[in-house]
Order: structure tokens, then sequence, then C-alpha cells
């Protein structure tokens, strides 16, 4: 934790673009995400006018926004030619014209064929690029699945940040065998590479993935949870010491460069999610509604034809539901959550005794203007405490 409190969240967290292509080269072992290995390239102006009809159907409903941030996400967004994300930032710009300062981020793979795309991305509008390095160990990458080495990674990064005014990139950490000692070098190069933002995730198996079924084989062993801790606080000690401390549990950067979009779900903001599998959060004279759409990318395309739209989920958020995600979202960032804001979208404020027992067991702490977060001791069992403060 930072010895003085950050500043407090502002009070319209605003509105953002997720806008998700489906379509990856291969399939990484430890993935969940709703991605697609496609024998034959997409075609890619069916897709570029499916979005753009899902983004007017979108912007009938919603009424005018201003675009804070717009995300594309994947998938591997960075297998779309430059001019297909531009159609797209022009369709999202048409609807909800963006900020002047707006942040348009493109997750991409490092490799040296993707990275010759760069300039057209920038070209096309993208200030941003969050880059899927994972490891800078050729051993792990190929364990991980990933179709790149380290050293293409790296000069993948050169090539971005020459490109882009932003940079950041992916690591995943706790791996099997993974000491405290290396994780502590490897960390320590990424950050040498200059970017002002790094995720930092802890590796997780995910039901239905290949490490899924290696796990439970006795196949791939991982670290245990003390063990994790000690990655988890080498993670914390090295990033703060080199000016880019955690500001959400996995997220670290240098001051003023956090990822705006990912704030903006963290903080409860709106958005609307764009393309197949993607979801949402729209507030409409109604109610606020959680979206999803069709995650099939041949079904998605062939519903927006057919209805002007893929929407498959469209469900009114409750206060108590709201009140929740809010809780689940806001207690991962170190500037907290606004009790006041809590109270307003639950009808009801927090059981004081349930805060005070929370503060007396080290789990949250307050600070001002009403805010709770949840300390270094409550992080990791940061549902636990969702689910106390809920109740």
């Amino acid at each position: 934790m930072t010895e003085r409190p950050p500043a407090p969240p502002p009070l319209d967290p605003g509105f953002g673009v997720y806008v998700h292509w489906p379509f990856c080269k291969a399939k990484c072992p430890y993935c969940d995400f709703n991605s697609h290995v496609r024998h034959a390239p997409p075609d890619q102006a069916r897709f570029v006018a499916a979005f753009q009809a899902e983004i007017a159907h979108t912007r009938a409903r919603i009424g005018q926004r201003r675009t804070q941030s717009v995300f594309f996400g994947g998938g591997t967004p960075s297998l779309m030619e430059p001019g297909t994300v531009g159609a797209i930032l022009d369709a999202i710009h048409a609807a909800w014209p963006l900020d002047a300062r707006a942040e348009v981020t493109l997750e991409a793979n490092p490799t040296s064929v993707e990275a010759e795309r760069f300039r057209g991305y920038r070209a096309a509008g993208v200030n941003r690029v969050s880059l899927g390095v994972q490891a800078l160990d050729d051993a792990a990458l190929k364990a991980l699945g990933r179709m790149h080495s380290a050293e293409e990674a790296l000069g993948a990064v050169a090539v971005a940040r020459a490109a882009f005014e932003r940079v950041s990139f992916d690591l995943i950490y706790a791996r099997p065998g993974q000491t405290p000692e290396a994780w502590a070098a490897e960390l320590k190069r990424a950050i040498n590479e200059g970017c002002e933002h790094l995720s930092l995730y802890q590796l997780t198996i995910e039901d239905g993935t290949p490490f899924a079924a290696l796990h439970r084989a006795g196949r791939l062993i991982v670290p245990d949870s003390e063990a994790a801790r000690v990655l988890w606080d080498v993670t914390q000690e090295t990033t703060h010491a080199a000016g880019l401390p955690a500001y959400e549990v996995s997220n670290h950067a240098r001051p003023g460069a956090e990822s705006r979009h990912n704030l903006l779900y963290w903080r409860y903001g709106e958005y609307a999610g764009i393309g197949p599998g993607a979801h949402g959060r729209l507030d409409t004279p109604e109610a606020r509604v959680a979206t999803s759409t069709e995650r099939g990318p041949e079904e998605w395309v062939a519903r927006v034809e057919a209805a002007g739209h893929g929407v498959i989920v469209d469900e009114k958020l409750t206060r108590a539901e709201q009140a929740d995600e809010y809780l689940l979202m806001g207690l991962r960032l170190l500037e907290g959550i606004d009790a006041r804001r809590f109270a307003r979208l639950a009808g009801r404020p927090f059981d004081p005794a349930r805060v005070a027992a929370l503060l007396e067991d080290g789990m949250i702490e307050a600070l001002p203007d009403e805010r709770l977060r949840a300390t270094a001791l409550g992080l990791p069992v940061l549902d636990a405490i969702v689910a106390d403060l809920a109740a």
C-alpha cells in the first residue's frame, strides 16, 4: 500500500465501448476466453458491417454519450487489418463522439508479423497497445502455448513503444516450478523495458481448458497458496520499488498511466459490449441492464444480419445486484469504494458491525471521503470480504 491515500475516484466513471474480436491463431492451453481458431481467415468486411450494425442498434437504445475509452479485446485483435479497426472506430465516433483525450487500446500478440501492423493501427486511431507477452523465458512460453520467443516479444515491445504513446504488457506468474528469485529477475527485466503499465496475473486453472485436464491428472503442478502468496509479495515489492505500484489487484502503473478503460469497469461505469460474446452494462431510462451477445462468431454475425444486434442476454439489474457488482469491482482498486455510493445503489448503508469487525481484523481500512479499501492482508481473500459487506 502507498504511504499517502490515493485521490478519490471521479463522481461520474464515464462511458466506454468494448469491442470483441474472437479469433486467434491458436488456443492457449490456459485460456477460457471466448476465442476461436479458424483455418480460413474470417471475412473482415462482413464482420465490420455487423459491428457497425450492433453499434447503431445500441446507440438507438441508449442515446447520446461521449466516449472516454475504447478497448479492442479478444481473441487476438491484432489479427484485424488496420482498416477494420479504423472502420469500427469511425462507427463508434459517429454513434458516441470520442472525447479529445479518449483512450483507445488494442490487445496484440507480440510477434514480428503483428508488430508490422502497429503503425497502421496508430494511423487508424489506436493510441495504446496491450501486449500479451506472458513470460520472458522461452521454456515457459512454450509451456504456455505461446507462439513467440522472449526475444521476439521484446522486439515487438520496442516497435510498440515507437508507434504508440502508451504501451502495456501482460505477464503470467505462479507458473509451475517458478521460484521467487526467478520471478523477481524476470519482473525486473520487464520493468527495464520502460513500459508505463504492467498487468501481472497469477496462473489460474480454468475449467474446460487443457491445463485443467493436466492438473487433474497430476501432470501440471502449480504453486500452492502459500508459495503463490510469496510470489505475490515479490510482485508488490518489486513494482513498488520501481515506481509502478499496484492500483488494482493485478495491475501496476506509473502515476497517471493507469488503464482508463479498465478503471471504468472497476469504478462501475457504463460500457457497451460490441461483438461476439461481449458483455455490457447500459443505463437505459428504465434501469441499468446487463447485456451479453452470442458467443459463436458466425452465429453472432447471422443474428446481427437478421435482427440488427447479437444480444442474447438483456437483464435489468436490481439495486442489490448493482451494489454487489460495485463492491466486487471497486474493492479491487487501491482507491477503494465510496460507502455513500454503495448506499445509493443498495438503498441501505453498510452494516456498521460488519465494517467494524473487518477494520479490527485488518482486512479493510478507512480512507478520507467515506471510502473503504481492502488491505494487503485482505486482498487475497477479497471474495470473502465482498460477501461479508454485501450481507
